[in-house]
């Protein structure tokens, strides 16, 4: 049991404006706004003595107090969830600080209870936070964080890569973080006068500032859990499973036997030149057509899709020995499912990449999409997932070597002896 000099605070942030989906902590689900579930279960939590909702817009704060809870106000302008963690601080007293997110309705209040019980155990700790077990395909998915521990449960590393890389195509286990953190006081007082480390930057991720100040971060592992709220996709998948109904599961790249790419944008830098005739000339990455011969090669087929039509165009793909192929298309919904039916696949077992809102239509036919880094974040937004590189820069090829693992031929990738049994019918 926690004493009063450990006293443990669960604060729930909860900005009602989200870029995807405007609301969220007030969206409907089972008759209730899901702030009030997360905060429903945050009271379950029994070594914990205090539950309060962070907010920084009234809406919210209305709805909270409507159905007695305890809510203060934040200002808007924090730069992350932890910034606005340290100004809750100074209005609630505890010693440890728990931040659950607003947009978790199906969090376990066991987990939470473990994570507080570790903090409690062991006053050596820090900073606290959860992961579990995930399989080699949510890996790969650069919007699930991965961690890696040391034997005593302390995190080595977080990272949207796959961590740690099976670089010999051995078997590895991966570990999901889950974005719940528990904080000591004088962690939350001194995080906003931390220096932004260059990997923060990179990674987009706020607890590796921590890291880079010298601070342990002690991951507890629970069972896999329930998905959060981040798009309204995920909003009524959690709504299905509130109904007792199994949500349909989502295509996986293992299933992927057709990928449409579109041209101007993903397959070139988005450029477009003309010589002295008016011929257009597009400037093509070799590693993209490396990519298309090892996706065809290894039993998944390639098709591109393009808005535009012109003779260099076509000459690349004749190069490649890619024929499945539409030019000059204004309907790339209808041209998809064409495509499809050509390569006689599923829409579950397609995918498609694309950088601008041209490609929304192909997003929608195919059972997953991907956008290119350089896309503007409504493409984002829409993508099943958005790829490391840019446009014209090895983006396809990153999304073939992707499938290539997910379906275990990646030994193509790093064996000479592997690569050399195709290399007859390569051409980059």
């Amino acid at each position: 049991m926690a004493t009063p000099e450990q006293r443990v605070a669960i604060i729930i942030p909860a900005r009602y404006g989200s870029t995807r989906l405007p609301g969220k902590p007030l969206a409907d689900i089972a008759g209730k706004p899901m702030v009030q579930h997360v905060y429903e279960r945050a009271l379950q939590v029994t070594n914990a003595q205090t539950v309060v909702v962070a907010t920084d817009d009234e809406r919210v704060a209305d709805v909270v107090l409507g159905f007695g809870g305890k809510c203060i106000m934040t200002s808007p302008n924090h730069p992350s969830g932890t910034d606005r963690l340290a100004e809750v601080m100074t209005k609630i007293d505890a010693d440890i600080y728990i931040n659950l997110q607003g947009d978790e309705p199906l969090v376990r209040p066991l987990d939470i209870k473990t994570l507080a019980a570790g903090m409690l155990a062991d006053a050596s700790v820090n900073v606290g936070t959860l992961c579990h077990p995930i399989n080699a395909d949510e890996s790969h998915n650069p919007n699930t964080v991965k961690v890696v521990l040391a034997h005593n449960g302390n995190a080595l590393y977080f990272s949207r890569s796959p961590i740690p890389y099976p670089r010999d195509s051995t078997v590895a286990t991966y570990l999901k973080h889950v974005g719940v953190y528990a904080y000591r006081r004088h962690v939350l007082a001194e995080y906003s006068s931390l220096p932004q480390p260059m990997m923060e930057h990179a990674e987009k991720l706020e607890q590796l500032r921590l890291m880079a100040a010298g601070y342990c971060i002690r991951a507890f592992i629970v069972e896999p859990t329930g998905p959060g709220v981040d798009t309204p996709e995920c909003l009524e998948i959690v709504r299905k499973l509130f109904e007792g109904q199994s949500p349909t599961p989502k295509p996986k790249l293992s299933d992927i036997r057709l990928v449409i790419t579109d041209v101007d944008g993903v397959l070139t830098d988005g450029g477009i030149y003309y010589d002295a005739t008016g011929e257009c000339v597009k400037r093509f990455h070799v590693r993209d057509g490396m990519g298309m011969r090892l996706l065809e090669e290894n039993g998944v087929r390639v098709a591109v899709l393009s808005g535009r039509d012109s003779e260099a165009l076509r000459k690349r793909v004749a190069d490649l020995g890619i024929t499945l192929c539409q030019f000059g298309v204004k309907d790339k919904l209808a041209a998809c499912k064409e495509l499809m039916q050509q390569a006689c696949v599923t829409k579950d077992q397609t995918a498609c990449i694309g950088d601008d809102c041209i490609d929304l239509p192909a997003f929608i036919a195919c059972g997953m999409s991907f956008a290119v880094a350089d896309a503007p974040v409504y493409v984002k937004a829409a993508a099943t997932q958005s790829l490391a590189a840019a446009g014209g820069t090895g983006a396809f090829r990153e999304l073939a070597d992707a499938i290539l693992i997910a379906q275990g031929k990646d030994a193509v990738l790093g064996s000479a002896d592997a690569y050399a049994k195709v290399m007859a019918k390569m051409a980059q």
